[in-house]
């Protein structure tokens, strides 16, 4: 039986996603706390050459409820794909937008061209990190509101040291931002994927090139994480984004859009 949550993708898939641009199709995820927004300097820079589109995932929608995995996402993903009428695009993953990515790989492998993981792993979250995690969204869950220092907490992991003191502008509308959410959408979004077991083992299986995009400054998932990733994949390459942390297409967007297009003009 399909998942509702699923099924809402193929039939409002309108309401859930910002396209633009003719051509050949890109796709994009977005990380844990984010939403199709922040691929905005994607879509602009973008769309001249392709068709660009930037869905929002379960978690910032009215399907946020869970539990749910990785592997819902990853149907929710080809759910999109076809209320798009999107044939074979390069998916775009950011962070938990990666995570999924890999999976439709894995999963749907001739529905994509190419891979570009941006600020993400095929690497299981080590133990003191899922404690680190599940202990700082605990409260979220029945919460009535996201506290606003909890949301300036996560800044310090999901924005680098440049951003926080170069682009403070950009800091603090995205912790505005999550403040306004539903805090048991963070809880299960979280959830989702903070005990997967990984896909390390399976990469060799991926048979689709693959960019991996990473922010110098990333402390939120360190820049070995992503490299380790680009050199298990068959036709992997890792690009260091500098000043950028975890949400590196935001913090240096002329850079990963770069490396972007460098990437898109080979596969397509």
């Amino acid at each position: 039986m399909t998942d509702p949550a699923t099924e809402s993708y193929r039939v409002r898939t309108d309401a859930l996603t910002t396209e633009r641009g003719e051509g050949p199709p890109l796709l994009c995820a977005h990380g844990t706390l984010m939403d199709r927004t922040m691929f905005a300097p994607q879509v602009d820079a973008l769309s001249d050459e392709y068709r660009v589109a930037a869905y929002d995932l379960r978690g910032r929608t009215e399907h946020w409820r869970g539990p749910y995995d990785l592997w819902d996402l990853v149907e929710d993903c080809q759910a999109v794909m076809d209320g798009l009428e999107m044939d074979a695009p390069v998916l775009v993953g950011m962070s938990m937008g990666g995570y999924v990515a890999l999976r439709v790989a894995l999963e749907y492998p001739d529905r994509l061209s190419g891979l570009v993981l941006i600020d993400s792993t095929a690497e299981p979250h080590p133990e003191e990190e899922r404690e680190q995690y599940a202990g700082m969204f605990a409260e979220l869950e029945g919460a009535d509101s996201v506290p606003r220092e909890m949301a300036e907490t996560v800044s310090q992991l999901f924005f680098g040291a440049t951003a926080h003191q170069q682009r403070s502008e950009l800091v603090e509308r995205w912790v505005d931002r999550w403040c306004t959410y539903v805090p048991g959408s963070i809880y299960h979004t979280v959830h989702s994927f903070l005990d997967d077991p990984g896909v390390v083992d399976s990469l060799d299986e991926i048979d689709l090139p693959a960019l991996v995009v990473h922010g110098e400054e990333d402390e939120g998932l360190p820049p070995a994480r992503g490299r380790r990733t680009a050199e298990g994949l068959p036709d992997g390459r890792f690009e260091s984004i500098p000043a950028a942390g975890h949400s590196s297409n935001l913090e240096n967007p002329e850079a990963v859009n770069d490396a972007v297009r460098a990437f898109l003009a080979e596969v397509y």
